[in-house]
């Protein structure tokens, strides 16, 4: 059983790049759901679906290379279980200049850090990706 299923989505993206798979399966829950819907509509991968299994579904996520290369550079968990980062919209950071993107929980759901600035949100700070 894995305690930080944040860390484990987005290590398994990694390995899966750096051995430039197509296509990697993870444990599916809602909020890794949410995560790789914020994903595809940023660019950073091809495609995702839930694949309904027992005793748990799995989340079966296409990756995106152009040119023989992954569109996704870098995958940095921020807050932690042990030391977990809270930000207020004026405080959100722009990733690389606007290049990446950070994703945030919010009481109103898991958005990008550019959205949580325009609804005027703070949150959870998850991780950045670029």
């Amino acid at each position: 059983m894995v305690n930080d299923t944040i860390a484990d989505f987005l290590t398994r993206i990694r390995n899966a790049l750096a051995r430039q798979k197509q296509e990697i399966d993870v444990p599916s829950s809602n909020m890794l759901v949410a995560m790789a819907k914020i994903l595809k509509q940023e660019g950073f991968i091809e495609e995702y679906s839930v694949v309904k299994a027992t005793p748990q579904n799995a989340l079966n996520i296409t990756l995106k290379y152009a040119d023989g290369k992954s569109v996704i550079y870098k995958l940095q968990r921020v807050s932690k279980p042990g030391v977990r980062r809270y930000m207020g919209y004026r405080n959100i950071p722009r990733v690389k200049r606007g290049v990446g993107i950070a994703i945030f929980s919010t009481p109103q759901g898991l958005m990008t850090g550019k959205e949580a600035r325009e609804k005027q949100v703070g949150g959870e700070y998850l991780c950045n990706i670029w």
